[in-house]
């Protein structure tokens, strides 16, 4: 929206007072464009409303049932342990599938770890439902959510641990975010995981970053959904209309000679992942209501990790979505009364209504980057000793894309503050406009109102291989 707003007000101003701009200017591009194409989807204002609290609430149940899910407890059981909650996630994919004319591919993603928490060599299994793009398949969107729970003691895997929110409520949205994606064709890919081993050590998450690999997927984005259905804080407060997305803002995976170009031509705040983060966010403020994305500039919660580290590792983008106000009665706790206060991760500490609309957030998030072009690659920047700033850039190779919009916000800011529409080209040139005072960035523009994550310069920024 702030884009829209200040190429309204540059209009104005410009009729107003050109003298304001005489020495500030952006460049023209050989021909520019007449019209920008428009960049709203209606579809999403749907998708956003789809996600229904009932069918959140009946599967979390369903997790909770099964007693435990610890990763270490019983696999073989049709009834209780992890073994039989990932069966009915299979099944329930699978079901999904079949509504959909079989459109989601359902596997099995494992294999067989020990380490600190796991001392026996043990099975770790992931469940993944595959919804193929039509026209760039390898091209991929990830959403997950973690099968496995646990008490207060990490290694007891045979106690009560229902892990409601924590996290039966991230496999929920990513079966919900299934029902209702599987009713569209995409340009690209959407996956849809049940991760194991969160507890034990991030298993599960490096086990599908790895086969991610293996496939030869290019991975834009993993939401990693992590506790998305408690409203009520252990501070006291109460709300239902905030949210949190955490990323890394320098690449865990960034090598020496990366770090070394960093130093000179910056990058801090703008990995990939930070930039899928404020992508949410900008979606979340055009299609949604009562929800306000809070972007946190760290890669998780203090001293803490969740499974979306796993892909970073892997120099993958991948954030953090979960709720604002946690309560750490509800977390990893033997369930039990101790002076008069309620502990443990039970079905009554979550929200459906609030799980659905972060449901229906990964949800928007997903379609939009799916049916958005590639973002662009091989981005660069120059304009050392200059006034000038000049950009370039790879095209995107998707079918959709239309041309590419160009970003610039102060050093200061912590979003992507102006924007410009600059056509079907490979290159900008912003005049006199000096490029140590600002930091740039570029996006793909596709016909059908949906626009990629902005891309900043460099290694720093990259969604992909260089």
């Amino acid at each position: 929206m702030i884009h829209r707003l200040y190429t309204k007000n540059v209009s104005r101003l410009l009729m107003l007072s050109p003298l304001i701009f005489s020495t500030a200017v952006i460049a023209q591009t050989p021909v520019t464009p007449m019209k920008a194409p428009s960049s709203e989807d209606l579809r999403l204002y749907d998708i956003a409303e789809a996600p229904q609290p009932n069918r959140l609430l009946a599967d979390i149940q369903t997790l909770v049932n099964f007693g435990t899910r610890h990763t270490l407890s019983d696999p073989s059981s049709t009834t209780q342990g992890i073994g039989a909650a990932r069966r009915w996630i299979k099944a329930e994919f699978e079901r999904i599938s079949a509504q959909c004319g079989q459109c989601l591919e359902v596997r099995e993603v494992s294999a067989n770890v020990s380490g600190k928490r796991i001392p026996n060599a043990t099975e770790v299994v992931n469940i993944i439902a595959i919804q193929k793009g039509i026209n760039d398949p390898k091209r991929v969107v990830i959403m997950s959510g973690d099968i496995d729970s646990r008490v207060t003691d990490v290694m007891n895997a045979t106690s009560l641990s229902p892990g409601a929110n924590d996290n039966a409520s991230g496999v929920a949205g990513a079966l919900e975010a299934a029902r209702v994606l599987s009713q569209y064709q995409f340009e690209g890919s959407i996956v849809y995981a049940a991760l194991s081993g969160e507890e034990q050590g991030l298993y599960g998450g490096a086990q599908l970053a790895e086969y991610a690999t293996q496939q030869g997927w290019q991975v834009e984005a993993v939401l990693n959904n992590d506790m998305i259905g408690n409203i009520e804080g252990i501070n006291g407060v109460v709300s239902n209309q905030t949210v949190r997305v955490f990323s890394e803002g320098v690449r865990i995976a960034e090598t020496p000679s990366e770090a070394k170009e960093r130093y000179f031509s910056g990058g801090e705040n703008d990995s990939a992942s930070r930039n899928v983060a404020r992508h949410i966010k900008s979606l979340a403020d055009q299609y949604m209501t009562n929800l306000d994305v809070q972007l946190i500039y760290r890669l998780d919660r203090f001293g803490r990790g969740g499974h979306h580290l796993p892909f970073n590792k892997a120099g993958l983008p991948a954030v953090r979505i979960m709720e604002t106000n946690e309560n750490y009665h509800r977390q990893h706790q033997d369930i039990r009364i101790e002076n008069g206060i309620a502990y443990g991760d039970v079905i009554e500490g979550v929200d459906p209504m609030f799980a659905a609309k972060l449901t229906a957030l990964n949800a928007i998030s997903l379609a939009s980057m799916a049916w958005a072009p590639t973002p662009p690659k091989l981005v660069t920047i120059s304009g050392q000793v200059s006034a000038d700033t000049h950009l370039t850039w790879q095209p995107s190779s998707s079918s959709s894309v239309t041309g590419y919009r160009v970003y610039w916000r102060l050093t200061t800011d912590s979003e992507w503050r102006y924007s410009r529409y600059v056509g079907d080209v490979r290159q900008f040139t912003f005049n006199n406009l000096v490029i140590d005072n600002y930091l740039f960035g570029v996006a793909a523009v596709g016909n059908n109102g949906n626009t990629s994550p902005v891309v900043f310069p460099g290694a720093a920024g990259a969604f992909f291989s260089q």
